[in-house]
């Protein structure tokens, strides 16, 4: 048992993303066995959905990444592993106990979810900490992951806050799931993206150079800010101030860098793909602001924050963990033909999500498409899981 632990908490990223699927998987059948009536929970959605997403499991998959990146960024010594250990051991807790808590006793689940809150405050404390002490002259990236991450404890506090019953404390949850999903996962992924996946494609296109713009991540947070405050007002018409600006602008970034889709292995075009749900998920979401004007009753039910979540967030989670487990286990890092499958189910899931957002406008069944993805996901995870999770569990 020893040894096998010594092996399993070599990486940062092995205990992380081991914990971070083993929970998406969990809460995705909390999920489905809530809206099939098997389970009958005391909360919202919000709760044992949208935040268990935003500040409970994504983080957790991209802060083993960021664990192992940070120090190299910044030219800094590892992290000591009983550092992150410590950390990791603290969210695995905390996630158990929100997930059991929901179930059983939601009157403490706010016990945990402070919990969570101290574990992210300690691994903000320690990325700055590598950030400081570097005497890197360029650390735009990494100054802008603890943006991003600061934002995120904010948004977490204020979320907690809205367990308190008081006149506005679902306005005050529905702000933090919104500033919480763009200002900080979206955020925190976005910087990672714009830096590594051009950084990945010079590995397989030597000749390749990103032509990135000035101040992009500047005026994307800007830009973002812009529409969680709209998001406040709950009117979709005033969203397209901030959505036509965002697509045009990360359209015309992404095809500024000219990403080399014909000329690199699967393993990178699945991340290119990725990149591309981005300005899908905000023309969605500047279809459903035009609609709002021609007819008001057109429901579009969250589909917009599913193609982002779906589409771009697991596709390059799966994408980085496929990569990330394979290249920290002395194993060249390909993408082979489950590899391959996987992703395009993902692809499939995404779109399957986006249609059930509609099929409500068209008299089907919602309870049911929604069943469907979700159950998909969960089968999907499980069957990427006993291929690459099991390399993580053998540890390096």
């Amino acid at each position: 048992m020893q040894a096998w632990y010594k092996k399993f908490s070599s990486q940062p990223h092995q205990p992380f993303f081991t914990s971070g699927v083993l929970f998406l998987i969990l809460f995705m059948m909390l999920f489905t066995a809530s809206y099939s009536n098997i389970l009958i929970l005391d909360t919202s959605v919000l709760t044992f959905h949208a935040y268990t997403m935003v500040f409970v499991i994504f983080i957790q998959f991209f802060l083993g990444f960021l664990f192992v990146v940070f120090p190299r960024f910044l030219i800094q010594a590892e992290i000591v592993i009983k550092e992150y250990m410590n950390q990791f051991i603290l969210y695995f807790i905390s996630s158990l106990g929100i997930l059991l808590s929901i179930i059983f006793y939601s009157d403490v689940v706010f016990i945990f979810q402070i919990m969570m809150l101290i574990a992210q405050v300690l691994s903000f404390k320690l990325l700055y900490s590598i950030h400081k002490k570097s005497i890197v002259k360029v650390k735009d990236d990494t100054k802008w992951v603890l943006i991003s991450f600061f934002a995120g404890l904010i948004f977490h506090i204020l979320f907690i806050i809205s367990n308190i019953n008081f006149p506005f404390s679902h306005h005050l949850s529905k702000f933090a799931i919104n500033g919480g999903f763009y200002l900080f996962i979206f955020m925190v992924i976005f910087v990672i993206s714009q830096r590594m996946i051009p950084f990945f494609t010079t590995a397989k296109a030597p000749n390749y150079i990103a032509n990135k713009s000035k101040n992009l991540l500047e005026i994307i947070f800007a830009l973002l800010i812009f529409k969680v405050v709209l998001l406040s007002f709950d009117n979709v018409k005033l969203n397209l101030l901030a959505d036509i600006p965002l697509f045009v602008m990360i359209t015309r970034e992404l095809i500024k860098w000219k990403l080399p889709f014909f000329k690199v292995p699967a393993i990178m075009w699945v991340l290119y793909l990725g990149l591309y749900w981005i300005p899908v998920a905000f023309f969605v979401s500047i279809i459903e602001g035009i609609m709002a004007f021609y007819d008001p009753s057109i429901i579009f039910e969250k589909a917009v924050i599913h193609t982002m979540a779906l589409g771009y967030f697991l596709t390059v989670l799966v994408g980085f963990g496929t990569r990330v487990i394979l290249g920290h286990s002395g194993t060249t890092p390909h993408a082979n033909n489950f590899a391959i499958f996987i992703f395009v189910v993902i692809q499939f899931i995404a779109l399957l999500r986006i249609f059930s957002s509609f099929t409500l406008n068209f008299g089907l069944n919602y309870m049911f498409f929604i069943n469907l993805t979700a159950v998909l996901l969960i089968m999907g995870l499980v069957v990427w899981s006993s291929k690459y999770i099991t390399i993580l569990m053998k540890g390096k």
